[in-house]
């Protein structure tokens, strides 16, 4: 090595001590998308557009903005991405497996349109291994193309974080799978997790003219992909220093995104033409690309519309309307493959609309299929007129761009420049407590007599956030519990506290006991109190004149863009902490 290399990667060194380089990863269900920046350069924000095929397997075989979420094991070679070509089976929708009790996982359009290449759940792969898999594989592929972009004495020498993204309504459970399979991939432990409806708001109300945004503006973001179709709303509390906003309705989602455009479609191309002679599978694979390509972006909605679709191969048949290897379909026919995906996406906007309470300036159209213009003008069409309908630029990268933002902005607060200050519960956190008995409200319940209090006690739920409430983010607050055991039993070595929720789904209101509604465990908080000298517990008389040791803690709770952070303190010393499932 010559003196000249040696210098700069002395130097590299020396300035790589407050540098990082952050990649973010929206692992998507149908396509994922990746950008970088370099916290020292946070202006400078790349959007990575260069996968390998099944032909090349370099790094230049196709460019586009993301890359399929898609995965075939071809003996010991594992094809990701642009290398699944479309013939023969495959895994796809694999991300969804992370979290098998979201209710939105199966809807009528998943089971009246399923992809026919489309590998079950499960088979020959777990969930956990698939996503594994394609992340290692994005990740390599990501690192591989920085390799290009960066000096190698700058990669030596900055640490790389990297951040992924997850829907906003997905269990703790989901959180930590996909946590751990960012691990396993590779993507390191000072992962951060941020919900995809927030990223892509962040983006999109960044890209907006600030001119036009004032105080008390609520917006409707619609994140329609090709699998799943995310909502949220915000409503703008501050402008300066930088633009915050805070939840106005709980985020709604459904499978409904533009894949099932081209499931409708194909099931058409079978029952029309299915029956020639020539029929096979690359005469599918020509007839869906031209319909991906052309006719689902050019489609306005007019029945006079026509749109020519290649079928090579197919004999001329006046009676299916094939001529010279070409198929005319009619605006009318397009239509009905349209209506019953859009439909649905119609249904969730003004569902989300109404839920806001709120005079909605602006429903925002972001991912893939939220570029289409017949899903903007039937949206346009269905809300009331003074609602604007607006595709923000770079709609398909939205979320992985708002990510980006979102993660500089945890490493270098001053490139903030939009701030979520609240959001709305999605759940009910509480605990079980004991409370004074009352005949009247706690009629044929079962009761039990404290000592200590000398009265009649029942077990009831304490909710400390109920469903909807507005949560500030990264910001801890602390609720009081008490608890007493009688000095003649010792010391005890530990004080447990359970976290428990409810989904409370009918919107009835937060259960009053533990074994009613959907009361569910959520985590387990202890406080070592083994190395206290029980002389240094606080001692109280009881009612019934004995001596009891007293207790008194704090639960502190903290929430973030995807997750919630409690922990057990006594006298201001945190003795437990656990880390679980977004508010």
């Amino acid at each position: 090595m010559d003196t000249a290399t040696s210098d700069m990667e002395k130097m590299a060194l020396a300035e790589g001590a407050d540098r990082k380089l952050l990649i973010a990863v929206d692992f998507g269900t149908t396509f994922s998308g990746v950008a970088w920046a370099q916290t020292r350069r946070p202006d400078v924000q790349t959007i990575i557009i260069q996968w390998p095929d099944s032909t090349s397997g370099g790094l230049e075989g196709i460019s586009s903005d993301k890359v399929p979420t898609e995965l075939r094991y071809e003996g010991s070679e594992c094809k990701w991405g642009f290398q699944v070509d479309d013939f023969g089976p495959r895994h796809q929708w694999f991300k969804l497996d992370l979290d098998p009790t979201q209710s939105r996982g199966v809807s009528d359009l998943s089971r009246l349109y399923p992809d026919q290449h489309a590998l079950p759940p499960g088979y020959n792969a777990s969930g956990e291994k698939l996503c594994t898999d394609y992340l290692t594989a994005l990740r390599k592929h990501t690192e591989e193309v920085l390799k290009h972009k960066l000096p190698q004495s700058i990669l030596k020498s900055t640490p790389i974080e990297y951040i992924i993204t997850v829907p906003a309504v997905w269990s703790d459970t989901a959180q930590a799978k996909t946590r751990s399979c960012a691990e396993a991939a590779g993507m390191g432990k000072q992962l951060m997790i941020i919900s995809e409806p927030e990223a892509a708001a962040i983006y999109a109300l960044h890209a907006m003219d600030p001119h036009s945004i004032k105080i008390g503006d609520t917006f409707v973001l619609c994140d329609a992909g090709g699998g799943t179709v995310d909502l949220i709303s915000y409503t703008v509390s501050a402008l300066k220093p930088i633009l915050q906003v805070e939840e106005a309705a709980t985020g709604t989602g459904r499978l409904c995104g533009s894949t099932f455009l081209n499931r409708i479609f194909n099931k058409f191309l079978v029952d029309k033409l299915g029956l020639n002679e020539e029929w096979d599978e690359e005469v599918v694979e020509d007839a869906m690309k031209r319909f991906e390509l052309v006719t689902k972006k050019a489609f306005r909605g007019s029945p006079t519309e026509e749109f020519v679709i290649p079928v090579p191969g197919l004999a001329d048949n006046p009676a299916q309307g094939v001529r010279r290897g070409k198929f005319r379909m009619t605006g009318a026919e397009v239509s009905a493959i349209f209506e019953p995906v859009v439909q649905e996406v119609v249904t969730l906007v003004r569902g989300q609309i109404t839920a806001t309470n709120k005079t909605v300036k602006a429903v925002l159209l972001v991912g893939g299929f939220g570029q289409n213009a017949y899903l903007r003008e039937t949206i346009r069409a269905s809300v009331d007129q003074s609602i604007e309908v607006m595709q923000p630029p770079n709609g398909w990268t939205a979320v992985v761009r708002g990510a980006l933002m979102k993660g500089l902005s945890q490493l270098e607060p001053t490139t903030a420049r939009v701030k979520v200050a609240s959001r709305s519960a999605r759940k009910h956190y509480g605990t079980e407590r004991m409370a004074k008995y009352d005949a009247v409200k706690h009629a044929k319940r079962p009761n039990y007599w404290d000592a200590y209090d000398g009265e009649y006690k029942i077990n009831d739920m304490d909710w400390f956030i109920r469903k909807g409430d507005p949560v500030t983010e990264d910001k801890a607050f602390k609720r009081q519990y008490h608890k007493v055991w009688p000095v003649a039993e010792g010391h005890n070595k530990a004080v447990s506290q359970d976290l428990l929720m409810s989904q409370d789904p009918d919107n009835t209101g937060a259960p009053v006991y533990k074994d009613s509604g959907d009361v569910r465990y959520l985590a387990r908080l202890t406080a070592d109190l083994s190395c206290i000298p029980p002389n240094d517990l606080a001692q109280k008389t009881g009612k019934d004149g004995r001596q009891y040791y007293s207790v008194h803690y704090d639960i502190e709770m903290t929430y973030y863009s995807a997750h919630t952070k409690y922990a057990m303190v006594y006298k201001n010393v945190k003795y437990d902490s656990v880390t679980v499932e977004y508010v």
